[in-house]
């Protein structure tokens, strides 16, 4: 038998701050270990979806992915996160997600953003005003100082209970704004975290040097950003092969006839490795689509695995090997 730790999501709660996860993911887009999109398997009666993602990171030690289902006739969504040691290939924990999702997602989002935004950037524009969209901008705000942040989200109640929340979060003026045009004027950073299926914004708002960074949507039948921000920007996936599988902007942008697969400038790690460039001038507009990979998923469970183990949460179960299991020793 080979024992495995069950980390409860009330286990890995507030172990870990947020720069935490940032360090930890971003170390995992390094290391350019073997990594697959998402499948989704898409169910309509009762209407839901189940998902999954792996990742090998080797330099970790760690490999794993997250399998999660939405919808269905409970209407929510359940993260579980297999943990394997990327040595001897065995199960080291189980986590339950929930309270680390918006974390390791939000940490991608300022990994991205410290890669490819100006160093000066100061305005935060944040479209959304769910789980996702605090946890980027929890994030955000551990790689650049930002001293404005304008948030809209088309429920006025939503944005502003946002604004007065996250202004007691972080060292900056965060209020709300009556449309998205408000909000990415004049930003230097602009991030999405919607479920919408059409494009938040107009491209052509964009101001030279402005970094876009798209996180609500991994469907090729859905967008966040229109095929003019596509055009105008330098565009970066968080793994080269989601460009062409699920993500909608790039794709749509594609039938479009704005851009093709050449356009792809390289995937975020390989920006972080250096075997591509980041950006290249203070005008360029960059786009970091970020559609959720195990690589994220794998770091950051590692690094919590490692912060509950030296806490002593969690506890063992016996998992049984196949070799006993096929023959029943």
């Amino acid at each position: 038998m080979t024992e495995l730790l069950f980390l409860t999501s009330e286990d890995v709660a507030g172990l870990a701050d947020v720069a935490d996860y940032v360090d930890a993911v971003r170390a995992g887009y390094r290391e350019q270990g073997p990594a697959e999109p998402r499948t989704k398997l898409v169910n309509e009666e009762p209407p839901g979806m189940l998902t999954s993602y792996i990742a090998i990171l080797p330099e970790t030690g760690a490999m794993g992915g997250y399998t999660y289902a939405a919808g269905f006739g409970d209407a929510d969504v359940h993260f579980m996160t297999p943990l394997f040691d990327a040595e001897s290939g065995k199960p080291l924990a189980m986590l339950d997600g929930a309270s680390m999702n918006p974390f390791k997602t939000g940490a991608v989002g300022a990994v991205g953003i410290d890669a490819l935004a100006r160093t000066d950037a100061e305005t935060l524009a944040i479209i959304g005003s769910g789980a996702q969209a605090r946890g980027q901008l929890r994030a955000a705000a551990t790689v650049r100082e930002f001293s404005t942040v304008n948030v809209y989200s088309p429920t006025k109640e939503n944005r502003e209970s946002f604004a007065s929340e996250m202004n007691g979060e972080i060292d900056a003026a965060v209020g709300a704004v009556a449309s998205s045009d408000a909000a990415v004027e004049g930003a230097d950073v602009v991030v999405t975290a919607t479920n919408a299926s059409e494009p938040v914004f107009d491209g052509d708002l964009l101001e030279p040097g402005t970094h876009v960074t798209a996180m609500g949507q991994y469907d090729p039948e859905k967008r966040e950003l229109d095929a003019r921000t596509i055009e105008r920007a330098t565009y970066v996936p968080d793994l080269h092969a989601r460009a062409t599988s699920d993500a909608g902007s790039f794709l749509q942008a594609m039938d479009e006839g704005v851009v093709t697969e050449d356009d792809i400038h390289g995937d975020l790690g390989a920006v972080l490795t250096g075997d591509v460039p980041g950006r290249q001038s203070d005008d360029e507009i960059t786009v970091f689509d970020s559609g959720g990979t195990g690589i994220e998923t794998v770091a950051a469970a590692y690094m919590l695995y490692e912060k509950a183990v030296e806490a002593g949460l969690g506890q063992t179960i016996d998992i049984a090997p196949g070799s006993e299991a096929l023959t029943g020793r």
